[in-house]
């Protein structure tokens, strides 16, 4: 699915072949960055990511949510896209789905937020209630790459379906894998159940909760 920049782009290359132009200058949409050639901290990065304007999303946050908490954490938690409470107010842990995910790091692992990191597989807030397409989620790709290298975390673990098959590029069933611990480079990779979807189906809290007890276990 093209973003709405390559729409536009491409009906304004054909309002101009109508009034008669045969050349325009290149256009390169959605240039695609390279991890290796992104900053080698996580601050200067961060400001490479609230710059970025490779795709439409950059039009539709207020800013990017580059992450939250310790940049050395040994567990990292990557949700799939920025909500409009995050983006309105530039916080984590927001909203229903914010304070129960506090909740299973504070209450069931045991650990404070600023000891984990929490960052989005896709930076900015997506327009309405559309996904992202898979190029913008293409542009945000290298930025998780660099943030995973830098960080280094021992534990991956990923909310829901959406941010599990950015990070893996896996499309299969997510049930398949949910609760499981996967071998990701150097690190474990543990498939969740998205918060929000906890929340609206709480008949599922029992398995939450053996998959925190499992990241519990790792952690020991």
């Amino acid at each position: 699915m093209d973003s709405f920049q390559n729409l536009a782009l491409l009906e304004n290359l054909y309002r101009l072949k109508s009034l008669g132009y045969t050349y325009v200058d290149p256009i390169t949409p959605n240039i695609q960055t390279h991890s290796n050639s992104l900053p080698d901290t996580l601050s200067v990065l961060g400001e490479s990511i609230s710059q970025c304007y490779l795709c439409d999303l950059s039009k539709s946050r207020s800013q990017s949510m580059i992450g939250y908490g310790n940049p050395r954490a040994q567990l990292l938690f990557i949700d799939a896209y920025v909500s409009a409470a995050e983006d309105e107010g530039s916080e984590y842990y927001v909203g229903r789905s914010g304070a129960m995910l506090r909740d299973m790091i504070e209450k069931v692992l045991q650990m404070k937020t600023e000891d984990v990191y929490l960052t989005h597989a896709v930076k900015c807030k997506p327009f309405g209630f559309q996904n992202p397409s898979p190029s913008e989620c293409s542009s945000c790709s290298p930025f998780l790459s660099k943030q995973l290298d830098l960080i280094k975390p021992r534990i991956i673990v990923t909310l829901g379906p959406d941010a599990y098959q950015i990070l893996s590029g896996d499309n299969g069933d997510f049930e398949r894998v949910r609760g499981e611990i996967i071998t990701f480079g150097e690190a474990l990779l543990i498939p969740m159940y998205h918060p929000l979807y906890l929340v609206r189906n709480p008949s599922l809290k029992k398995e939450a909760m053996r998959d925190l007890q499992s990241i519990k276990a790792q952690l020991s």
